[in-house]
């Protein structure tokens, strides 16, 4: 009784792992499935409404899974997984969970035959491992200096964005914003790229900026200070130009008149002693630190500052003060008897310019610094100022240029791109499912054809979306492939399989290789889950 007991007990044990781990594969399926129609050019939007009632409409993967509200921890994996290849690649975001989906599916199949789910993880491991050496074997070296090559694969990531249809102006500016923030070791830091946002025009109408930037903060008009300055001389303050306050809290008793204008005088002349120094120093564009504890100008010094013909642009946020710094090449400026000359930028024209949305500050031809000091903090910098008819096209455009400008960085990092048009994934299944019969035995066969033919979920999707027969074209897709065409993809626009290199479809290899290798060691993770433990809090 004890043995038959303890065997029913095994028994119990293994059944629960089981369902354990299929709840979890079908949680994880389940995110997928959900994003599975936005993948490709002809995939579909989403429409994301948040609680305080913001309405989101993207088609990138990143986006619309860091909008959904999952419990399941094997679910918010997934968005992990995305979050992860977003960091990595910045492209193929949906692509990754649509793999990670198909594999999970291929996991749970083998699972059903008895597989042992560690023999299941070692052969996918393997696998995964091949998988990157076949895209690495079929991609092509490119260097930085080919722009048009550059051009094209910044335009297969916009292909699926709502502003495809203005690719070609916005590639060839996200290719030209990366090669000039490219620093000397070859890193590539998009904290170097700012945009900016405005309400009006269209996108056709967006710039950018390679020796220059954009403020959202408009001019101070207080008694008609100047809005526009030729040959600036630019400061970056950090201290208040306000009446100065004590340290501690204290009260100051006034009995008269004449100790009340006693008192005025003396904050009068304080200030203007500010404004005089700053008008000496040569400045005649004065940037304002934003100020959380107290006002960080006032209007009298306004005033004063508009009479010496010194614009103003106050409330710059502290966030943004290490990127102004490195555009205008001026140095931010905590006291004022710090204000010498070596710590001011110099540019051609600072203007305010109106918008649908509001007024902004516009300046160019910011000028290298001479001072040996700020020319070490001076960089390569690009600020893109974008527009658009609403605000839901402006997010995705922004978004959208973002994805380009990681899709150009991945070519830097690892300088080789591929074909698209999941003909890198068609071309692993069929070796995959080659070297299977080839060199596998038993259990491990099993395991790898299961694993190839899991990647035939990206062509099929792609045709899916595009109103064409999936089966037909991936069939035909594996028959170009069997003959060699390496570079044979589907072809959404014209509806069949063509040769992807001349259509000009191409993609970085980091993009598809990141995508393997994260999306197995997502399945061989949730696969290791054989048990799930609630803890008190």
């Amino acid at each position: 009784m004890a043995i038959g007991g303890k065997g029913n007990e095994n028994k119990k044990d293994t059944n629960t792992q089981t369902d354990v781990r299929l709840s979890n594969i079908t949680s994880a399926k389940a995110v997928a499935d959900c994003i599975r129609t936005s993948l490709g050019p002809r995939g579909m939007d989403k429409m994301i409404i948040e609680p305080r009632g913001e309405v989101v409409i993207s088609n990138d993967g990143a986006t619309i899974l860091s909008k959904l509200q999952v419990t399941h921890p094997c679910a918010k994996m997934l968005v992990e997984l995305s979050k992860a290849q977003d960091v990595e690649a910045g492209d193929g975001t949906t692509s990754v969970v649509v793999l990670c989906g198909a594999l999970l599916h291929a996991v749970e199949e083998l699972l059903k035959k008895g597989i042992h789910p560690t023999q299941i993880s070692e052969c996918f491991n393997e696998c995964g491992k091949l998988a990157e050496k076949i895209l690495e074997d079929m991609s092509v070296k490119i260097e930085i200096e080919d722009r048009d090559t550059l051009i094209r694969a910044a335009i297969t990531s916009l292909n699926s964005k709502i502003i495809s249809q203005n690719s070609d102006l916005i590639a060839p500016m996200a290719v030209d914003a990366v090669r000039q923030i490219i620093r000397p070791n070859g890193d590539v830091d998009l904290r170097d790229v700012r945009i900016v946002t405005a309400l009006g025009g269209t996108i056709d109408d967006s710039v950018m900026l390679s020796n220059g930037m954009v403020f959202k903060q408009k001019a101070s008009h207080v008694a008609g200070g100047p809005v526009r300055i030729q040959n600036a001389t630019i400061a970056l303050i950090q201290f208040q130009l306000s009446p100065p306050k004590t340290d501690m809290e204290s009260t100051v008793t006034i009995s008269d008149y004449s100790q009340m204008d006693r008192a005025l005088k003396e904050e009068r002349k304080y200030l203007l002693d500010l404004c005089k120094k700053i008008k000496d120093a040569g400045v005649n564009v004065l940037l304002i630190q934003k100020s959380v504890l107290r006002d960080a100008v006032t209007i009298q010094s306004l005033d004063f500052l508009a009479k010496m013909k010194i614009m103003v642009v106050k409330d710059i946020e502290r966030s943004d003060i290490d990127f102004v710094t490195k555009t205008l090449g001026c140095l931010p400026v905590a006291n004022i008897e710090n204000l010498k000359p070596e710590k001011f930028g110099h540019a051609d024209l600072v203007v305010e310019e109106n918008t649908p949305s509001g007024k902004v500050i516009r300046i160019t031809g910011v000028r290298p610094p001479s001072d040996k000091l700020n020319r070490q903090f001076f960089g390569k910098t690009v600020c893109f100022f974008l527009r658009g008819s609403n605000n839901m096209m402006l997010e995705e455009a922004q978004r959208a240029l973002h994805d380009s400008l990681c899709v150009i960085r991945s070519i830097v990092k690892k300088r080789a791109i591929m074909p698209g048009g999941a003909a890198g994934e068609t071309e692993v299944c069929l070796q995959l499912s080659r070297y299977a019969r080839e060199h596998a035995q038993g259990v491990q066969t099993f395991c790898m054809r299961a694993f190839a033919d899991a990647f035939e979920i990206i062509p099929y999707t792609l045709a899916e979306n595009a109103g064409l027969q999936p089966i037909s074209i991936v069939t035909e897709l594996r028959n170009a492939h069997a003959k060699g065409q390496k570079n044979a993809g589907v072809n959404v626009r014209k509806g069949c399989v063509t040769d992807m290199v001349e259509e000009n479809v191409v993609q970085p290899l980091l993009v598809s290789t990141s995508a393997v290798r994260l999306a197995s060691e997502c399945v061989m993770m949730i696969l290791k889950i054989d048990d799930i433990i609630m803890t008190r809090a």
